[in-house]
């Protein structure tokens, strides 16, 4: 039997129409499926006028839900960035590089950089989604 449990921190923007996690219990074994995370203060505003800025509380609200979950850094499995301007990603990608390490260590799960033309909130530069096993 598997069961799902949606986790929804109170320090992260109130979810409108998704959940900020959703774990799976399974063989001894919990997938966290965690949603899309923007640079959303607690009252729901994109906060960071860079990319720099702006992946570092889209990091730290994708670990906030993980942890939510019950889970830490390393069991990221799998994340996804959706960077507005691939381009600029790639200019800043050693300092990213440095804001992941801070929040989320050296354990990388696989990981995809996707172009994309807006994300849905207009001021939002990058998104990141991930799964976890816990």
């Amino acid at each position: 039997m598997t069961s799902l449990k949606r986790h929804n921190p109170a320090e992260l923007a109130p979810p409108t129409g998704f959940s900020h996690a959703v774990s799976v219990a399974a063989s001894g074994s919990r997938l966290v499926f965690l949603a899309g995370q923007t640079a959303l203060d607690g009252a729901g505003k994109v906060v960071g006028a860079t990319l720099p800025e702006q992946f570092e509380t889209a990091l730290g609200n994708l670990l906030g839900a993980l942890a939510a979950a019950g889970g830490a850094p390393g069991d990221l499995a799998r994340v996804t960035v959706y960077a507005t301007d691939v381009a600029d990603y790639r200019e800043h990608a050693a300092e990213l590089g440095r804001i992941w390490r801070r929040l989320a260590g050296r354990d990388y799960p696989a990981m995809a950089v996707v172009g994309v033309v807006r994300l849905w909130d207009e001021q939002a530069l990058v998104e990141l989604d991930g799964i976890a096993v816990l």
